[in-house]
């Protein structure tokens, strides 16, 4: 199919008025030839009309020409930053500049991540500064390393080795023991580099006279204040990007003026701080003193030290609460708040609270909710069951009786007891009576048997016990039927699958089939 061919115009126009100029610029575009474009005309009666709206035109205009302003029409535009990499954006990257093998993206992504290069914020991931640290010294002084040619490089020189069309030992010689290779330039840089100098930041210069500097314990701004040095340290989660004058003033504020008191304990009225840290803000019971350290507890999630009240400070501080006591055996039920959020605990059960449930207010009846469901996420965790319908209360034991939606079908249940639905019954059509029918033969049959590793029942003594013994009494014959085995297979031609060859077409806005042929490998004689 012919190409398209098009004009393309430029206008540039120069306006002046009281004082004031201007430069704006116009552009147009005149269509020559349709070719290839008149087959893609979709949704349209008149592909003449439709062609028509792909054109710009400007008006025949000549050089010097002076032009009457009819209508000014001001439009705004801004720009914006570009998005932040995502794992599948990174490894899109990788892939475009020649880096790394599927099989090492995984591994890349992990050490980035790992070594606190970045951290992950829903998708994004976002560089620390401790990656520009590092990004800065191997740039200053290990440029050719850190390059994108040089890794892409050396990937296509290992592809090589591992082809056996490049010797192994000469390239490792050369890149780790020649003039210019790894060895040499790191005993250099022990020598040249400035520890002092490498771990302060370039590119910060509107924090000045502050310095953001990368220490022992994280990264931290140093400025000096009458004579004397001030270090404050950088909230971790804080971005790079947020790093500003007001950011930087706010926590030098709180560094002079100290901890902010917004409580104090009502029996020994110690004040109740509260504060930043290194993994974002806390409350504090008291100052510390020495070795000892104080009671401290993290704000939740999504409450800003500003929204602290003595109420909540105080609360924070009591966590884990008791609640009560469990109705069936009287241990303690607590709600605390951990790592990864509040939760209630009931000796080694442990169920988190929704975005619903306040840990300061949640009550026993609402945790003792939450201990019957299941637990829902984590390694090994089920999915908490559906609850389909209430069908009513149990005529003897007046718990109400549920029909559930399971794993493994509909199911009801009552005071702990669980009993399926027949396939024969319609879970729609169900009745308490049938319901308690099927509690009741469910009880009566006892707990479940235990199955099996692999869920198979557990064998008897006949298959655990003379077996094996017989089994170890005849290692010969098992040998034999082993090698049998492994003659059998090798005289037997394996189904290999091939690499599919494809074979793309591109064409404007088009794309052909993919037509995939696979090899078959003939079995040797």
């Amino acid at each position: 199919m012919a190409d398209a061919r098009q004009e393309l115009m430029a206008v540039n126009v120069h306006a002046a008025a009281k004082g004031a100029a201007g430069d704006f610029r116009a552009n147009g575009k005149r269509l020559l030839f349709a070719g290839f474009l008149r087959a893609y005309v979709e949704g349209s009666d008149d592909p003449d009309a439709a062609l028509e709206d792909r054109e710009v035109p400007l008006p025949d205009l000549s050089t010097g020409e002076r032009l009457v302003l009819t209508a000014l029409e001001p439009v705004r535009r801004e720009t914006r930053a570009p998005s932040r990499y995502t794992e599948a954006a990174l490894v899109e990257k990788l892939e475009k500049e020649g880096i790394g093998r599927p099989s090492t993206y995984a591994s890349i992504i992990d050490t980035i991540v790992g070594r606190d290069y970045a951290r992950k914020n829903g998708n994004a991931l976002i560089p620390t500064l401790t990656a520009f640290a590092v990004n800065q010294l191997m740039e200053k002084n290990f440029h050719d390393f850190v390059d994108i040619g040089f890794t892409a490089g050396m990937e296509a020189s290992l592809d090589q080795i591992a082809k056996n069309e490049v010797a192994w030992l000469p390239y490792l010689e050369a890149f780790w023991r020649s003039e210019t290779g790894l060895r040499t330039r790191v005993d250099q840089g022990k020598e040249s580099i400035d520890p002092r100098l490498a771990c302060t930041l370039d590119g910060f210069d509107d924090l000045l006279p502050g310095r953001v500097r990368i220490g022992r314990y994280g990264p931290y701004v140093e400025r000096d204040e009458g004579g004397n040095v001030l270090r404050v340290t950088i909230p971790a989660e804080l971005p790079p990007a947020d790093l500003d004058v007001a950011t930087v003033e706010k926590l030098v504020r709180r560094k002079t003026e100290g901890p902010i008191a917004v409580a104090e304990e009502p029996e020994t009225g110690t004040p109740v701080y509260v504060m930043d840290g290194r993994f974002g803000p806390y409350v504090q019971l008291g100052a510390a003193q020495g070795e000892e350290k104080p009671k401290r507890v993290s704000l939740p999630k999504g409450l800003k030290p500003e929204d602290v009240t003595p109420e909540i400070a105080l609360g924070l501080l009591s966590l884990p609460r008791h609640l009560g006591s469990h109705p069936d055996d009287g241990k303690p039920v607590l709600a605390g708040l951990g790592r990864f959020g509040p939760f209630i605990q009931y000796g080694s059960e442990y169920r988190s609270l929704t975005k619903d449930d306040d840990v300061l207010s949640v009550a026993l009846p609402r945790a003792l909710e939450l201990l019957l469901a299941p637990k829902v996420g984590g390694r090994g965790a089920r999915q908490a069951p559906e609850a389909l319908a209430e069908l009513g209360a149990h005529p003897k034991s007046g718990e109400p009786i549920r029909l559930m939606k399971g794993r493994f079908g509909p199911y009801v249940t009552s005071g702990g007891i669980n009993a399926t639905v027949p396939k024969a019954i319609e879970p729609g059509t169900l009745t308490v009576e049938q319901a308690v029918e099927l509690l009741a033969a469910r009880e009566a049959a006892g707990p479940p048997v235990a199955r099996g590793r692999g869920g198979r029942r557990p064998s008897g003594p006949k298959a655990g016990g003379p077996a094996k013994a017989k089994a170890a009494s005849a290692p010969k014959a098992a040998g034999k039927s082993t090698a049998a085995g492994k003659s059998t297979a090798a005289s037997e031609p394996k189904a290999a699958t091939g690499k599919a060859a494809t074979t793309r077409t591109r064409t404007a806005k088009a794309a052909t089939p993919k037509t995939a042929t696979a090899k078959a490998k003939t079995p040797k004689a």
